[in-house]
């Protein structure tokens, strides 16, 4: 992974906002409707250079395809494997348990959305069927990066963790729930490999590590909780076998929704986990209300030496547009922490269209934190470097 040697890199976690027309396409395309290939196609096309245009415009440095081609960050798998059918019955999350009024406000808010509590579980022997999807996804993504004709510094992927499937498409098949994460971190290697072979960096999308806390594992202890982490590390790293740790990042998140995140688990609860990680970065939410303090975490438990740390310094769940002055202070605290400019690139909290059809930030918002996300960065370059700082 490149480094911030003369300017604050920016990034973001992967997801953007997907059009009206794709989202229909692709919410009718998981309930099983018949979609006309090529009408599914030139939408795409059309997405993913819309959404490469416009992070070049709001000055990104490493970009993605916005996960544009994707129902939802996890939710996608399904459609690569076998032994997927039905529907998981997920619990509902605490914050949703504790004030229901949410789920009623949720319910009017996102009326049309991809499947997220009731997606597909585990019925069968799980088995990936191939490269081709994601293959598919790479081409189109560097053809339309190669035709913006202002490449990014960087270009990353995401994929979800074995842990984050296995929580999300429940297990109806398997004798234990380490039998199906083992099993899932041997049959997501094919996507991570495919990621790695194509150039790209490989983002690890792990919410599991902290956001199951008050989800799948709400009736845990935090200590058991901690153990359960453990588990889901031991099953990324066995996926990870034969990537460079320099070639991957790790996201981390307590949930990208709006809600009052009371129960969530401290970062200091569950960091030396994180680090056991066998990558080269971790991007978690710093600008979430509940989590600004995290760094002092961080000041007692350095970074590992060789890692960078990505924080997120734009909360993707509202509608405030950051100012950038707010911004330079986010990532100047998180270059104190970790006592070295050129390992922090500045990010968001997590994506800004985790699932089609519920997006928390309206598109043109998302664009505007973004450009703020740069116009920061340049603001903190100018201290940090002691320079005045361009877009390039």
């Amino acid at each position: 992974m490149i480094h911030s040697r003369n300017r604050i890199l920016t990034t973001h976690v992967g997801s953007l906002p997907r059009n009206a027309v794709l989202t229909d396409l692709l919410i009718r395309r998981e309930a099983g409707q018949a979609i006309d290939p090529a009408a599914m196609d030139a939408e795409m096309d059309r997405a993913v250079r819309a959404t490469v245009d416009a992070q070049i415009a709001a000055g990104v440095d490493i970009g993605n395809d916005g996960e544009q081609q994707r129902v939802g960050f996890q939710t996608y798998i399904p459609e690569r494997m076998a032994g997927f059918g039905g529907e998981s019955e997920r619990k509902v999350g605490r914050d949703f348990q504790e004030v229901p009024e949410l789920i009623e406000m949720f319910l009017r808010r996102f009326p049309k959305r991809s499947k997220i509590s009731n997606a597909p579980q585990a019925i069968g022997e799980v088995r990936y069927l191939g490269t081709k999807d994601i293959e598919s996804e790479i081409a189109r993504f560097k053809a339309c990066a190669t035709a913006a004709g202002t490449p990014f510094a960087e270009t990353f992927a995401t994929a979800p963790s074995p842990g984050i499937v296995a929580t999300t498409m429940m297990n109806a098949y398997y004798a234990s729930h380490e039998d199906y994460l083992m099993t899932l971190a041997r049959e997501m290697r094919p996507e991570y490999q495919a990621i790695h072979r194509a150039g790209l960096i490989l983002q690890i999308d792990a919410p599991d590590l902290a956001m199951e806390r008050t989800m799948t594992f709400q009736d845990q202890t935090d200590a058991e909780f901690v153990e359960t982490c453990e588990l889901h590390m031991a099953a990324i790293n066995t996926a990870l076998e034969g990537i460079a740790r320099d070639r991957v990042r790790l996201h981390c998140c307590w949930g990208n929704w709006e809600g009052p995140h009371i129960h969530d688990i401290p970062l200091a609860s569950i960091l030396a986990v994180l680090y056991q990680a066998h990558v080269g970065g971790l991007t978690i939410e710093f600008a979430n209300p509940r989590h600004q303090h995290e760094y002092d975490t961080l000041r007692g438990n350095p970074l590992p030496r060789d890692w960078l740390l990505l924080p997120g310094v734009i909360d993707t769940t509202t509608n405030f547009v950051e100012h950038p002055q707010v911004v330079a202070r986010r990532i100047e605290e998180a270059v104190a922490v970790v006592g070295d400019r050129e390992r922090v690139i500045a990010s968001t909290d997590c994506g800004f269209g985790t699932f089609t059809g519920r997006e928390w930030v309206a598109a043109r918002i998302v664009w505007q934190k973004l450009r703020a996300l740069r116009e920061g960065a340049d603001i903190a370059s100018a201290r940090l470097w002691g320079k005045a700082q361009g877009g390039g």
